[in-house]
């Protein structure tokens, strides 16, 4: 488990895949097993299997811990009803902000696939409009939430949200290139 962690830190998923797959066929019960195996699958692009992995760790931990990354997971599938119910429970449980910021994300994500724009821009327009202290998860929702405006077509917007990134966090993502991008 320690080497497949190392291997995760360092991006190679595919060895830590190999180490962890027999450890959660021995270790069905360890929730860090669980939990280490379906992140990797999550990195890998690896949808269900990731998603089968990540709700075992929640029954056995019952943890929202990795909600946002398992809701993320269903909406690449497009189980959308999955991605609205894990956001319901993450809610319900007033974790920690980045790991709410994280859910938030997604769901807006979920609510944009299926055409629903304004429905994702007010999500996230509600929480950015109450930051004080800037941490990388205000900056996180803030982008994607600049990307919904573009998407949506009111440029005006999204170019003065990258604006506020840049000028929060000058080196954030492509913020830079996409504020001026916009003008």
């Amino acid at each position: 488990l320690r080497d497949a962690a190392h291997a995760f830190e360092r991006e190679r998923f595919e060895e830590a895949r190999t180490l962890l797959r027999p450890l959660a066929d021995q270790a069905a019960q360890a929730p860090s097993v669980r939990e280490l195996y379906g992140l990797t699958l999550y990195r890998l692009a690896r949808w269900k299997d990731a998603a089968r992995e990540l709700e075992a760790f929640r029954e056995l931990t019952d943890s929202t811990e990795q909600h946002p990354v398992l809701a993320d997971c269903y909406r690449a599938l497009g189980r959308h009803r999955d991605v609205e119910d894990l956001w319901e429970e993450l809610r319900e449980s007033s974790p920690s902000g980045d790991l709410v910021a994280e859910g938030r994300i997604v769901m807006a994500g979920s609510l944009a696939d299926r055409g629903k724009l304004a429905e994702a821009i007010a999500l996230l327009d509600r929480s950015h409009r109450s930051v004080k202290r800037v941490q990388v998860h205000h900056l996180r929702q803030a982008y994607v939430l600049a990307d919904l405006y573009e998407r949506a077509g009111d440029v005006a917007r999204a170019r003065e949200l990258f604006r506020w990134i840049v000028a929060e966090e000058p080196e954030f993502a492509d913020a830079p290139e996409r504020a001026a991008a916009l003008g």
